[in-house]
């Protein structure tokens, strides 16, 4: 048997607040031809094929929609009506011609067997749905170090209008999902209903980024002096810094220098309305290269930095870039005698904006993968700073 013509004319999706979806399906209608076999003992046996339309068919299905234990979504079918308005059946082939005279009785027994059925059917293709439900990917894989997780933290809110879903939206390390020593903050997303689709990332999402790359020890950069522009007024070599610390010069002339910036614990960002800053702590340890290429520690610095962020979607990721508020550095350790660590702030300053800034913007501008279902692409994104969260409005867009 097979389906020669389908038709759904009429046909809706709409939500019912606090359960789901609701199907509606009017006036469709179906056609199929098959093939039809009779065998009585062994005395009678006749075969032929048919045609059966069946038309009027209306269907009106609710559908709940909640969470399963593994931050997925399940569906199952909690009501359901249906109505077959006509079926009609012709008969070919053999002795057609004597069943075709039974058709009126045929017809009527299809209709009452089919309305019966369709419930059950629905059901059935409802249900079957969920096994696929279950293998949707939870995981977006960051990069070497990183990988973040969507699932659902609790069933979605369903109103006239729209689906809210609480998606988890934190960061692990890759295969190891250590929790991080700060918890999020609850946030609602305020009433909008410009565009299609409202995203609000947590500040907490972004933190636990920190946490985990720092927990994998890639808060980390080596300076060189290829890396300060030709035309700067300072390069890393002991000659630059002996004008500020004389020892240094005496100590090691005439030798370049390298600085090795380390975090010592995960940045932390704040989202207040329309600003965001982050405030890191690092130390930055200065080694002037020997000839032979060892290196010998000059000192070390605390330092106390802060930031300020822009952030913009791009394709399907959340990126960003960075710009240097201020900066408050002390001196950790000396090997090379005291000396004022303030005689090196406007240094380290440039340092900060011709090094390491711009490897720190180049990562953030890679971006980071927001949930998407599909092909599905953003359009006209628009994102607001609110107090803890962004929220990222869009329309969308899905191609075949």
């Amino acid at each position: 048997m097979q389906i020669v013509n389908l038709g759904l004319p009429k046909s809706a999706l709409g939500l019912v607040p606090g359960i789901g979806l609701r199907l509606s399906i009017g006036n469709a209608y179906i056609n199929l031809h098959g093939n039809w076999r009779v065998k009585y003992l062994r005395i009678m046996k006749d075969s032929g094929s048919f045609d059966l339309a069946v038309s009027e068919l209306t269907i009106s299905t609710t559908i709940a929609v909640m969470s399963d234990d593994t931050g997925r979504p399940t569906v199952s079918m909690t009501s359901c009506a249906a109505t077959v308005g006509s079926v009609k059946v012709k008969f070919h082939g053999g002795a057609s011609w004597l069943y075709n005279l039974f058709r009126s009785f045929v017809d009527k027994a299809l209709r009452n067997a089919l309305q019966k059925q369709i419930c059950h059917l629905v059901s059935d293709s409802i249900a079957d749905i969920n096994p696929h439900l279950k293998t949707l990917n939870v995981l977006a894989k960051v990069d070497q170090y990183a990988e973040i997780e969507y699932s659902m933290v609790g069933s979605p809110v369903i109103s006239k209008s729209s689906i809210d879903l609480d998606l988890k939206g934190e960061f692990y390390n890759i295969g190891q999902h250590v929790e991080p020593p700060f918890h999020p903050k609850h946030f609602s997303l305020p009433p909008q209903d410009t565009d299609m689709l409202y995203l609000g990332v947590s500040a907490f999402s972004i933190n636990s980024a920190g946490f985990v790359y720092q927990r994998a020890g890639a808060l980390h950069l080596h300076i060189t002096d290829d890396m300060i522009p030709s035309g700067s007024p300072f390069h890393l070599n002991t000659s630059t810094f002996g004008l500020l610390i004389p020892q240094i010069e005496k100590m090691y002339p005439g030798l370049m220098m390298k600085l090795l910036v380390e975090a010592v614990k995960e940045p932390l960002i704040s989202f207040e309305p329309n600003n965001i800053t982050v405030q890191a702590s690092s130390t930055v340890t200065a080694y002037a290269i020997q000839p032979n290429s060892t290196l010998s520690p000059l000192f070390v610095l605390n330092l106390e930095g802060s930031v300020s962020s822009h952030m913009y979607v791009t394709e399907l990721k959340l990126a960003g870039n960075v710009t240097l508020n201020k900066i408050d550095m002390s001196l950790a350790k000396s090997y090379v005698g005291p000396f004022q660590v303030t005689s090196l702030d406007n240094i380290f300053t440039m340092v900060l904006k011709v090094a390491v800034l711009p490897k720190v913007n180049a990562r953030l501008q890679e971006g980071f993968p927001l949930p998407a279902i599909g092909k599905m692409h953003l359009v006209n994104s628009q994102i607001q700073v609110l107090k803890d969260y962004l929220l990222i409005g869009t329309d969308v867009q899905f191609t075949g």
